[in-house]
């Protein structure tokens, strides 16, 4: 079952963004905060464009993964800009002060990008203006859930206007890359530094 997201959803879909964040791997071991990545990639969404996030479900009603996104790339930048990062910098400060934790590599890159969020691509947001993120946990994946989700979201952003999407998959994540082309992605760039991989769609 596929269903809207509400902001009731937040601490479940933060998890899920935690368990699949290294590659779509546990990222726990990797942060000593666990609602860092969450901040940073399922949060500014519940904020900022709610109508377009969904969630699946289980038999049991249990939230198995998520699919979140924008139809706009720059506006949501400037959005996040206004109504997301500044609070966020305040409760995590670029360094660590007395008395917080020490962090970890993984977490002290997320503060960083709270601070400094990446501006968007105007060319790629011209051709392209649509993002998204979907994280769907291990034990849910093969069951046509993934797709569901993508459908589903890919139709809400096209009814928002959106005439083309765009997304970034961590390159070493071979499954989700053969799964977006199955979906009909196709490359847009590829960091030269290794960082991730752009995959596009367009929405007619």
């Amino acid at each position: 079952m596929i269903r809207s997201t509400t902001p009731a959803d937040a601490p479940a879909l933060y998890r899920i963004c935690l368990l699949t964040g290294d590659a779509g791997a546990d990222a726990s071991a990797l942060h000593r905060d666990p609602d860092l990545l969450g901040e940073v990639y399922v949060g500014p969404y519940l904020r900022v464009t709610p109508a377009i996030g969904l969630v699946a479900l289980g038999d049991q009603g249990e939230i198995l993964g998520y699919a979140v996104g924008s139809p706009d790339s720059v506006a949501f930048a400037a959005a996040c800009e206004a109504t997301w990062w500044p609070d966020l910098r305040a409760r995590y400060p670029r360094q660590g002060g007395p008395g917080q934790p020490t962090r970890t590599a993984a977490d002290q890159r997320l503060v960083d990008m709270i601070h400094h969020p990446p501006d968007p691509d105007l060319g790629l947001a011209a051709r392209y203006p649509a993002h998204l993120h979907i994280d769907l946990l291990p034990r849910a994946q093969g069951r046509g859930l993934g797709r569901l989700l993508m459908d589903e979201l890919l139709t809400g952003l096209h009814e928002a206007g959106a005439t083309g999407v765009h997304l970034g998959v961590d390159p070493t994540n071979r499954a989700a890359i053969a799964f977006y082309e199955h979906l009909g992605f196709s490359h847009w760039d590829h960091d030269p530094a290794g960082h991730g991989i752009t995959l596009v769609h367009r929405l007619a």
